[in-house]
């Protein structure tokens, strides 16, 4: 498997052997790969729309953006679709591979023009990392243009730097999609997106061939693929969302891959030689949001009080194990920029006393909505128990992905639990989704944006990010980035990091190549499977 550089993130992936094998064992067909895992949050494919963790790796398999950022080699960006590129002061030019699309269909620049403008007019959520670089659906058809058939060129906004942009269209959401099929199947001008949910029209090693809610993906073989054929020729993604029974698959061998495991379960495997376990550090936050737009969490002494009432330790050491640690700055520790950690920590009296000062003395009830989902609704549990102890009350609320999304979206929630994902390998990419909120108007309708979804008016910190976003001077860019996460912090944020998140995943020792990646944009043509030894 490939893990992240020491170069950019010290110690990001670490491999355990193990030491005791189960009696038996099954095996799962050499040519195909099971795995295991949630698919609770996969509610829709189109790589436009679709953002979740899990979609993003049916999207990996899929697909191909015009380029890559290659995990085990610094994050450094790499060729797909385009083989080489060009940057200038006005902008970046890329030549285009000989490839074609699963329909056959070759791969044009009119393509791509055609991807990134369907992106920005879709005005789904997907929309907001081109967004937040100054990118509109306005702007969008002067910006990109395809110059010939071959060579796409666009242009940089004011907003963004062009290695920022290049790393944006390595993202799922900058998938090239295949123009003329899709353009096939637009219905009541939805730039075909109904199809979309639940098709694929990608140029990607692997094509969907079935889809079922809650219960499976099925990928084959892309046959047109322009690169090395997949040793694989088939993969499954199973929905297991209870972690006991995924352990109880993977020990059975009924699945090669399990990655929605509780940490106790992961912990089961470090004495067991048929499997490895691998530490992914994804640059991403367990994240408690708080709807400012509601009292009493719209007073920040109120939002100051809850980061004092939470016993990070606690729940790091009991309940996270492999899936993080704690961590109230949205920049990982180790990586460069990043300021010390504020002394967030259990203290219940100071807490009470903030909570007074705010004019609530004798507390006040609220709702947690989270998705019914390892490590979440554990963590839910706790910080239940924690805030009973500052007068707090908190009713917990489970529900699926679509549900929960759904609420988040609509600033339907008193707290949540989200999840957050850095857009770029580096601390402004890691901010990126707590310090950007152009507008906080619940009719601008921006859903797609983390902040907005709490409500949290933030005009001096998207001011602040827009600048650091365009400075081109290094030293200049690295102050910006320290002050924005003092500034973060100063302003009690009602989407509060409590922990790095890491993805933990236990596989079959016989699989190999595996590659893990940042955005979950996991590539799957170079698996292949041998037997556990």
């Amino acid at each position: 498997m490939q893990h992240f550089s020491s170069k950019l993130l010290t110690g990001v992936a670490f491999a355990i052997a193990l030491s005791t094998a189960p009696a038996a064992m099954a095996e799962t067909p050499k040519n195909q790969l099971v795995i295991g895992t949630s698919l609770a949050q996969v509610l829709s494919v189109d790589p436009q729309q679709g953002t979740e963790a899990k979609t993003q790796e049916i999207l990996a398999a899929t697909y191909d953006r015009l380029v890559y950022s290659d995990d085990a080699d610094g994050n450094t960006v790499k060729p797909q679709l385009a083989e080489r590129w060009e940057v200038d002061e006005k902008g970046v030019t890329f030549h285009l591979r000989d490839a074609k699309f699963a329909s056959g269909n070759p791969v044009t620049a009119n393509d791509v023009v055609f991807s990134l403008t369907r992106l920005l007019k879709l005005n789904q959520s997907a929309s907001q990392y081109l967004k937040s670089a100054g990118y509109t659906a306005d702007n969008i058809e002067t910006l990109a243009k395809a110059v010939d058939e071959k060579t796409f060129r666009i242009e940089l906004t004011d907003r963004v730097i062009a290695e920022d942009l290049i790393y944006r269209l390595a993202m799922g959401v900058s998938s090239v999609v295949d123009s003329v099929e899709v353009q096939k199947h637009v219905a009541n001008n939805d730039y075909g997106n109904e199809w979309l949910r639940t098709n694929t029209a990608g140029s990607g090693p692997f094509v969907l061939r079935r889809w079922v809610p809650n219960e499976t993906v099925i990928l084959e073989a892309n046959k047109a693929y322009w690169g090395k054929a997949p040793t694989m020729t088939r993969v499954i993604m199973r929905h297991v969302p209870e972690s006991q029974t995924a352990r109880l698959m993977l020990e059975r061998g009924d699945i090669d891959i399990a990655n929605a495991l509780s940490a106790p379960d992961v912990k089961s495997f470090m004495t067991n030689t048929k499997f490895k376990i691998e530490q992914i550090k994804i640059g991403g936050f367990f994240v408690l949001a708080m709807n400012a737009g509601k009292e009493p969490l719209s007073k920040p002494e109120v939002r100051e009080a809850i980061a004092y009432g939470i016993d990070y330790k606690g729940i790091a050491d009991t309940i996270l194990g492999p899936y993080g640690r704690q961590r109230n700055v949205p920049v990982p520790e180790d990586w460069k920029g990043a300021i010390a950690n504020p002394d967030y920590s259990l203290q219940p009296e100071k807490a009470k006393e903030m909570l007074a000062k705010a004019g609530y003395p004798d507390g006040f009830s609220l709702t947690l909505k989270t998705i019914a989902q390892a490590p979440r609704v554990d963590i839910a549990t706790a910080l239940q128990a924690n805030l009973a102890q500052i007068g707090i009350k908190v009713e917990i609320k489970q529900g699926n992905g679509a549900d929960i999304v759904a609420s988040h979206r609509a600033r339907d929630f008193d707290l949540l639990l989200p999840q957050a994902t850095a857009i770029m390998p580096n601390a402004l990419g890691a901010m990126n989704d707590f310090v950007t909120n152009p507008d906080n108007r619940l009719e601008a309708k921006n859903a797609g944006n983390f902040v907005w979804r709490s409500g949290w008016d933030i005009p001096e910190l998207n001011d602040l990010r827009n600048k650091a976003n365009s400075e081109r001077d290094e030293a200049k860019r690295a102050e910006m980035i320290k002050q924005l996460q003092e500034m973060f912090i100063a302003q009690k944020p009602a989407v509060l990091p409590m922990f790095e998140s890491f993805t933990p995943i236990v596989l079959n020792a016989g699989v190999q190549g595996y590659a893990t990646n940042l955005w979950s944009l996991n590539r799957l043509e170079n698996v292949t499977k041998t037997d556990a030894k």
